[in-house]
């Protein structure tokens, strides 16, 4: 990210977008040229686009102190000839405005955290991720303070400048921030970027000349990316708006089914969350009793066999699975019967069983298995089945009379 390339004027000028130079050298479809203004990939700014010699340069990349520009056909020009250079750009400005984001967003980091690296950086298409070393986890970096921050330092219209530095001497300076992932063993000069009164960075890449220029910025989402890391994702220009606005489409929708207003949303959201909480909690308590009177009814009509007497029936309560009965079937078994086998349609057939360790409870389920299917499995005092390929009504007779 410190380093740069001796033929390369990117990123002394970037907002030259179309130059004329000799033609250095040819080599197939790559071409390296006295002088250019093709930003080359690096820093997790992506190259830039354009034309040479009008055909399409589709790769920029940094060779041995050198910038390579690779084009989509193998050019007619040839070396010493003079080609003119034309960098899209609304690809370039959008990179300049993304980049120096990144700068006003780590000086508001600056200005929440003590402790604060710089962990990796990336241009995307749409979307720019800026990774942070801070001790802090996501939780604690608020997105919504990030982006009023920048902003702020958007409106105010800041100047940004960058000057070549010695790295021995810059690297004495606390307020400099170094990319610590790389880069830091780079000898000579540096390039430093500054915002007034805001932050300073050894940086490569290309930036515009004031903040204002940097357009809206929204937060999209703050994570943990590993170890030691914290990753902000952003957007600036059109994504940063369209963001907004969706999600201010959003919730004035959520506020008009609420009927409320965007203001009162998380007040009367508040009010729906604990008010179905209640709700939920009386569903349980009325299911629960449910389940409580069809097992008082189960045990009146116990069967006997083999000298154990089994508590069979089908449960028909809505919302009822066997993670709900199975601790029930548990202490019942050897209080209301010897067996308790209990079977019902939570979405697939189930069947549980609870014993008193004679007969084994997973042989009953092997059992049951073998007659309908299905796949389960458990231990002497309880098991379970699922998938059963009958209605719970056969289950239940081939519990009380065949098996």
């Amino acid at each position: 990210m410190v380093s740069e390339l001796r033929d390369n004027r990117a990123t002394v000028e970037p907002y030259v977008t179309d130059f004329e130079t000799a033609v250095r050298s040819i080599d197939g479809r790559d071409v390296r040229l006295e002088e250019t203004y093709f930003y080359a990939e690096g820093g997790g700014q992506p190259a830039d686009r354009g034309t040479l010699g009008g055909i399409g340069v589709v790769d920029v990349q940094p060779q041995n102190g050198e910038t390579v520009h690779t084009l989509a056909t193998t050019p007619e020009f040839e070396v010493g000839e003079s080609v003119v250079g034309s960098i899209d750009d609304e690809f370039r400005t959008y990179c300049m405005r993304a980049h120096t984001a990144s700068h006003a967003l780590y000086g508001a980091v600056r200005e929440l955290f003590d402790d604060h690296g710089y962990g990796g950086f990336d241009i995307g298409p749409e979307t720019v991720r800026l990774d942070l070393e801070i001790e802090h986890g996501p939780d604690e970096v608020n997105a919504f303070t990030l982006e009023r921050l920048v902003n702020e330092i958007v409106w105010e219209s800041r100047d940004v400048s960058w000057r070549e530095m010695d790295a021995t001497a810059a690297r004495e300076h606390d307020e400099i921030v170094f990319n610590r992932t790389g880069g830091n063993d780079a000898s000579g000069a540096v390039r430093i970027v500054e915002i007034e009164d805001w932050d300073s960075a050894a940086c490569g890449g290309t930036h515009v000349r004031n903040t204002c220029e940097i357009g809206p910025v929204r937060v999209l989402e703050v994570s943990n990316p590993g170890a030691g890391l914290v990753r902000v994702e952003y957007a600036v220009g059109p994504t940063a708006i369209r963001a907004r606005v969706d999600e201010t489409r959003a919730a004035t929708r959520a506020a008009q089914t609420l009927d409320t207003n965007v203001e009162g949303l998380p007040e009367r959201a508040t009010d729906m969350v604990e008010t179905n909480a209640s709700l939920e909690a009386a569903v349980d308590s009325l299911r629960d009793q449910l389940l409580s009177e069809r097992l008082e009814s189960l045990a009146d009509d116990a069967v006997s066999k083999s000298g154990n007497e089994w508590v069979v029936g089908e449960l028909d309560i809505d919302g009822v699975g066997p993670n709900d009965v199975s601790e029930r079937v548990r202490s019942l078994a050897g209080d209301v019967g010897d067996v308790v086998a209990l079977t019902g349609r939570n979405g697939r057939l189930f069947v549980v069983v609870g014993t008193t360790g004679e007969p084994d409870a997973s042989e009953v389920i092997d059992d049951i298995t073998a007659t309908f299917g299905g796949g389960g499995g458990g231990g002497p005092t309880f098991a379970q089945a699922g998938g059963l390929e009958d209605e719970p009504s056969a289950i239940v007779d081939y519990l009380r009379t065949e098996l």
